[in-house]
């Protein structure tokens, strides 16, 4: 059986909204990057935050993603100001309270060296004296700035974030402003997502 569904990978920049409709002239959209008709993105990242978005015309598949009762995983790689402790990130793997409400336990590690990722344009400010860490977070939920939320209520502010992997889907060389189409592979994993 043929069809016509088409998958995407896009690279989102820092400071492109997650949508094809440019609200003010000022607005840069995925329209600015992407140039294939009727594929809307799974999800949302904020226009503050960078890394892999999948697009789709599959609204199945879209719908499955997007719905939280089937808690397919995410994962980011967040710098944050100071260096978390270890009660932070057991909290946060545990869950926080945010916006009164608890948020699901995650898996979260401190990176011991900083990651390899592309520069941000602008870059995040620098405070001589204050470090920055990164963390790897994967979540199975994607309530409005979650992360972003979650690290603040344990004391220590998102300074940058890139969403790094959908389900086991990886950005993978994917550079800001890049989009590809899935490989057969990639999406079958996709579709398994559906059972």
């Amino acid at each position: 059986m043929t069809n016509d569904f088409k998958y995407i990978f896009f690279h989102k920049p820092y400071g492109v909204l997650s949508q094809f409709t440019q609200e003010s002239p000022k607005h840069i959209t995925l329209k600015d990057y992407i140039d294939v008709p009727e594929i809307y993105p799974v999800g949302r990242l904020d226009w503050d935050s960078e890394g892999l978005m999948l697009l789709t015309n599959d609204g199945q598949l879209q719908h499955r993603l997007a719905n939280p009762r089937f808690g397919h995983k995410r994962t980011y790689w967040v710098q944050v100001e100071n260096i978390p402790d270890g009660e932070a990130v057991n909290k946060l793997c545990t869950g926080v309270e945010i916006q009164n409400y608890q948020t699901r336990p995650a898996q979260v590690k401190l990176f011991l060296e900083e990651p390899t990722v592309s520069k941000r344009n602008p870059p995040i400010r620098f405070r001589k004296n204050i470090p920055t860490a990164w963390l790897e977070m994967t979540l199975t939920e994607g309530k409005n700035r979650q992360v972003r939320r979650m690290t603040a209520a344990v004391g220590f502010p998102t300074l940058r974030l890139i969403r790094v992997s959908i389900t086991n889907l990886q950005l993978n060389g994917l550079q800001p402003g890049e989009w590809r189409y899935l490989t057969a592979p990639e999406i079958q994993i996709l579709q398994k997502s559906r059972i």
